[in-house]
């Protein structure tokens, strides 16, 4: 199979990676943790880019790109570790081109791809441990519109939203709605979360909403892979950014008079995490070729690649503090970041054992062989 990218993936992962160079520097980002941990600014710039649009189709002002142009571009932010939930631009845009009424197309999309709006998934549950068919929220038609009542947990920046893409059970079937922060009965308690991000919980009252899909199950469960597919990109360039920090520490720390690089069984430990660099990469190109397959293969696939990155973060992060000694957790070193991120990644969508199950459960005659 040819990994090779083309000339405009290049190209877009150039643009990124010169932005986050540039304009995304460590100090910058401690400074968005201190305001909150979201600037609207640094949204923008992103949206600027036009990567708030990949995902959205050129006639609704998008750029009408896929999953390996996303795999690059979260790459890039993962290197960086920005903040700014990008990913769920590509989660709703994904979901809202895919599945809504031309209407609904046509008021949110050119708004999402601009970043005049940010639109966020909003579907964890205290009571649903990363099942998408559990859901307590109720969504009532009334009219030609809808009401939702329920509250979402670690919604992302639940606080800071333009909207929500909400599921909701109506009739013994779950629905996805669409619902505007500023509608009446929505309530969001923002805090920041473990990498610095922000988060909020969310609390529906009988809030108007807007019909996405009727089958809300499947385009939640679109949604939710597209997240993870995001998810194991981002992870793979925190990884890089990881192993970089820690070839170059054990490069220039000395010990006894030498460099840790020369000691032979910190050299195994550092190969054991290239490894799993290299895994992680690999998973993650797999996770966004299937991003388009069937829904069951593209299940499959997810909870393969998210398990596989979910092993690989927790390896890569922890070693990387041992290999580094005190400093590995001390605030002021960029390295204790990314740590924190890797981990916090780790559990994102659903943590390694409950995707360790969801691969068991999905295996069919292949016995877990991938085909």
């Amino acid at each position: 199979m040819d990994f090779d990218f083309s000339d405009e993936q290049e190209q877009l992962r150039d643009a990124v990676r010169k932005w986050v160079d540039r304009s995304y520097d460590f100090e910058r980002r401690r400074g968005a943790v201190r305001a909150g941990g979201f600037d609207r600014k640094t949204y923008g710039e992103l949206a600027e880019l036009g990567l708030a649009g990949l995902y959205i189709p050129e006639d609704h002002g998008g750029m009408g790109m896929g999953p390996v142009e996303g795999m690059v571009v979260m790459e890039e932010l993962g290197r960086g570790m920005v903040l700014e939930p990008l990913s769920q631009a590509l989660v709703s845009g994904a979901v809202i081109a895919g599945y809504a009424p031309e209407a609904v197309k046509g008021e949110w999309l050119p708004k999402i791809a601009s970043g005049e709006a940010l639109v966020v998934l909003a579907h964890q549950e205290r009571k649903a441990r990363w099942r998408l068919d559990r859901c307590e929220a109720q969504g009532k038609q009334q009219g030609d519109g809808w009401t939702v009542s329920g509250t979402k947990s670690l919604v992302p920046a639940g606080d800071q939203a333009d909207a929500f893409l909400v599921p909701a059970t109506s009739g013994g079937k779950i629905v996805l709605l669409l619902v505007a922060r500023s509608a009446s009965g929505v309530q969001a308690n923002g805090y920041t979360t473990l990498d610095g991000s922000r988060a909020a919980e969310v609390t529906f009252t009988n809030a108007p909403a807007t019909l996405v899909a009727q089958d809300g199950l499947v385009a939640l469960e679109h949604a939710v892979d597209v997240g993870i597919a995001c998810t194991c990109a981002e992870g793979v360039g925190a990884i890089d950014k990881t192993m970089a920090l820690t070839a170059d520490y054990m490069n220039t720390r000395k010990q006894f008079g030498v460099t840790l690089a020369t000691f032979q069984a910190l050299r195994h430990r550092f190969a054991d995490m290239k490894m799993q660099q290299e895994l992680a990469r690999s998973m993650s190109y797999y996770a966004s070729l299937k991003l388009n397959a069937p829904a069951d293969e593209r299940r499959r696939a997810m909870a393969r690649a998210k398990y596989q990155l979910g092993v690989a973060m927790r390896f890569v992060g922890q070693n990387s503090v041992q290999l580094h000694g005190g400093i590995g957790v001390t605030d002021e070193y960029v390295g204790s970041h990314y740590f924190k991120k890797l981990t916090q990644l780790e559990l994102s969508y659903g943590d390694t054992l409950h995707h360790l199950g969801e691969v068991s459960a999905r295996m069919q005659d292949t016995a877990g062989v991938f085909a």
